[in-house]
């Protein structure tokens, strides 16, 4: 088949400006042909190279004496964690190919994600989620719709990792309009490793030979990079190419096979055929080797007969690594690929020469340096948008509601209630390992080969990060480290997602820069660095774009088993503290969103030190023991979080609290939604030595009551609101799965 010519629409469709065009001319001396073109066009977009973000990631703080591997250095970042052990964790994104295939472009994801941390050596241990979509409801336009999105997205990801055998532990899902249309699939993994078998991803030692493993190359995935990189309209659906399809029992012969091949020592580098297929493990592995790579197409295992160049270079098909090969040691990797019944073939080697050199059929199809491909693309300053802060809420324009009727509602709607369906659907307990699963502030993780509790949590918060992009960036990683807290972790690090629309809008760009510069300032507030992540931007569908939505996953360490505090209250007679400020206020909740249908307000503004010091003391308090539980005061406000510190223990538990409103509304009194609280319950002969050790540390502690009985009571001057729990119980646990259970078992899940 004839390569079609290269015009200017051609040029075009492949995402490359006539600017970056000359470019490529003076970097390789002519014209580019159509496979060359296609490799710039993946290489080049923002899914790979970064180049409208680039500047931004480089606010984050990277280093620290825990870094092992910093982030961008490989597939993911390293973190000491003590006695010779390390742990490799990331998040990454598939957005695009879930909305236009939900259960292969989640699942996909997930075997993306595993696949970048048992290419660094390391062996996954567990899985998080951070999912985003349009409203479910039934009075909600599209419900059926976002349901079955949902529904194929949930099923995607619990099919790849319970057949691959790896928990997923926790997460979170929230709906909102914004996300019809352009769902957000970030997903998290986790691996434990010793220091001496981190990988790398380099193509050393000329004339190594490198081998091809995994999966044969079809044309599923084909240039998926360059559609991830571009905004989703109504023709999406033609992109179906572009979705990968998953094979998750192939991905574990894969993951074991590697990490026998990794400990054998015959590889001198390996890398995953992630985005950009082929193409990226290539020219990655040549540029960080400051080397050249030879290939030959011919020896490629293909699915698919007649495969042109161009589309065996930019297929995306799954379980696929690339392994540079210590010369003299081919017997012995031959012997473990067919230990595992892998498909495999030695591909080419490594040169000296800088290049890039795809052969097929005896003639060079292209000819590119690998450096110009990943260090000379271009890279972008946007323009930002100048920004007001948003007016304080007038709260005289909330019409008062029955507060009542108000906590139940909230507690039932999908983005507040239980997620027990979603979680169901996993088995969060393969590996017996998850010793505080879904459902609590944080996962907790026992790691049986290195003998250590690692708890972990997702966070972010598009509503806020729309009203105050700088405010919302703080907030997520605030609210992870608080939920590590809760757990009684100490934080290590960080991976962070950027979910955005298209950065050539001003108003996008501005709030992509401050949410990373919010986001940044956290981090350091809490010694937390970056590791990697991964940018998604473009998320736009032709309603408009979606609300700007960075999630961060935070990892911690749990010094000793007695220190895990979970979020459910544990008994009757226990007293309850509120640990922070009081101040009240609806702007920015989740009850001005979901009883009001209003996102307005002035968020209010993260304290950062006093976040630090009120973690730290409660910390404190854990390993003293005073401690009974403890749960992240967020979303939904007070009443939510003591209405689920009621429902979510081994029993249900009531409580009777005073709340002190300071002469405001009872409704924010009830549902204002401060940064930095935490209610913890105690025993009350542990009360005095709490009060001492807050008082010490300048943290805020009121008591507002004690557990027991079978209702939820909140007094507020000359008012009591009761609920009982069981019809609370009912509101919060149930709703999910009433919503969903008219939905078709999802297709395509063999």
């Amino acid at each position: 088949m004839k390569d079609p010519a290269i015009t200017p629409d051609v040029i075009a469709q492949h995402g490359i400006t006539p600017e970056e065009y000359q470019h490529i001319r003076t970097i390789l001396g002519r014209d580019p042909n159509f496979t060359e073109l296609g490799i710039f066009s993946v290489m080049w977009s923002e899914h790979c190279s970064y180049k409208n973000s680039r500047p931004e990631l480089k606010k984050f703080p990277t280093s620290g004496p825990r870094i092992l591997v910093k982030a961008g250095e490989e597939n993911a970042g390293v973190l000491d964690v003590g006695e010779g052990w390390a742990v490799a964790f990331k998040i990454e994104s598939h957005n695009h190919p879930s909305a236009v295939e939900p259960f292969q472009g989640a699942a996909t994801g997930v075997g993306g994600i595993i696949r970048d941390i048992f290419t660094m050596g390391a062996r996954p241990i567990f899985l998080l989620d951070s999912l985003r979509f349009g409203p479910i409801e039934n009075h909600a336009p599209d419900a059926a719709t976002n349901r079955q999105l949902f529904s194929g997205v949930v099923s995607g990801i619990a099919h790849y990792g319970n057949c691959i055998g790896l928990p997923t532990i926790g997460g979170e899902t929230w709906f909102d309009e914004t996300y019809a249309g352009n769902p957000l699939v970030n997903v998290f993994c986790l691996g434990v490793l010793r220091h001496e078998e981190i990988a790398r991803g380099a193509a050393r030692g000329i004339g190594n030979p490198v081998f091809y493993v995994g999966a044969e190359t079809g044309r599923d995935g084909l240039a998926g990079a360059a559609f991830a990189s571009r905004e989703l309209t109504e023709e999406s659906k033609e992109d179906r190419p572009a979705v990968q399809v998953g094979d998750p029992f192939r991905e574990k012969l894969l993951l074991e096979a590697c990490l026998d091949l990794l400990a054998s020592g015959a590889v001198a580098g390996i890398q995953d055929m992630g985005a950009a297929g082929l193409t990226c493990s290539t020219c990655e592995t040549a540029s960080r080797g400051g080397s050249g790579i030879d290939v030959d197409l011919n020896l490629v295992p293909k699915r698919e007969e007649g495969m042109t160049p161009y589309e065996i270079l930019l297929s995306e098909s799954q379980e696929r690594m690339l392994v540079i090969v210590h010369k003299g040691q081919e017997d012995r990797v031959r012997e473990i690929f067919e230990k595992w019944d892998l498909p495999y073939a030695c591909i080419g080697h490594v040169t000296d020469d800088g290049i890039m050199r795809i052969r097929e059929k005896g003639n060079i199809v292209a000819e590119i340096p690998a450096a110009a491909l990943t260090d000379e693309a271009p890279v972008y300053h946007r323009d930002a948008a100048d920004w007001t802060p948003p007016e304080a809420l007038d709260i005289t324009t909330v019409p008062e509601t029955d507060l009542i009727a108000a906590l139940p509602r909230l507690l039932s709607h999908p983005s507040l209630a239980n997620k027990r369906w979603i979680w169901e659907q996993y088995d969060h307990m393969v590996r017996n390992g998850a010793v505080v699963g879904p459902g609590s502030d944080a996962a907790v993780f026992f790691a049986r080969e290195c003998e250590k509790f690692f708890a972990a949590a997702v966070d972010g918060n598009g509503l806020i990060t729309r009203l105050d992009p700088r405010e919302g960036g703080r907030r997520c990683v605030a609210e992870a480290a608080r939920n590590l807290a809760c757990s009684g972790a100490v934080p290590l690090g960080a991976t962070d997602n950027l979910n955005f629309g298209n950065p050539h809008k001003p108003e996008i760009f501005r709030q992509l820069r401050d949410a990373v510069e919010g986001m940044a300032e956290a981090c350091r507030a809490f010694d937390t660095p970056v590791t990697g992540g991964n940018v998604s931007l473009y998320n736009e569908n032709p309603a408009g774009p979606i609300d700007p939505t960075p999630v961060v996953a935070m990892v911690g360490i749990i010094e000793h088993e007695s220190h895990i505090t979970r979020q459910g209250f544990r008994g009757t007679g226990d007293s309850i503290w509120l640990l922070g400020d009081r101040a009240a206020g609806l702007d920015a909740s989740q009850f001005l969103l979901l009883l009001h249908g209003r996102k307005e307000g002035r968020p209010p503004q993260t304290d950062l030190a006093a976040e630090v010091t009120l973690h730290q003391t409660l910390r404190d308090a854990i390993r003293d023991g005073l401690i009974r539980s403890a749960h992240d005061c967020a979303e939904g406000g007070v009443a939510v979080a003591l209405a689920e510190c009621c429902l979510s223990g081994e029993t249900l538990v009531g409580a009777d609290v005073i709340l002190h409103n300071d002469g405001r509304r009872d409704d924010e009194s009830l549902f204002h939604e401060a940064p930095g609280r935490i209610l913890v319950s105690v025993n009350p002969a542990d009360e005095e030595r709490l009060q001492e050790l807050t008082t010490l540390c300048r943290v805020p502690a009121y008591k507002l009551g004690t557990t027991g009985g079978d209702q939820l009571v909140i007094r507020i001057r000359t008012s009591s609101f009761v609920w009982p729990l069981q019809e609370l119980s009912e509101s919060w646990n149930t709703s999910l799965g009433a919503l969903m259970g008219g939905v078709a078992e999802t297709p395509n899940a063999s």
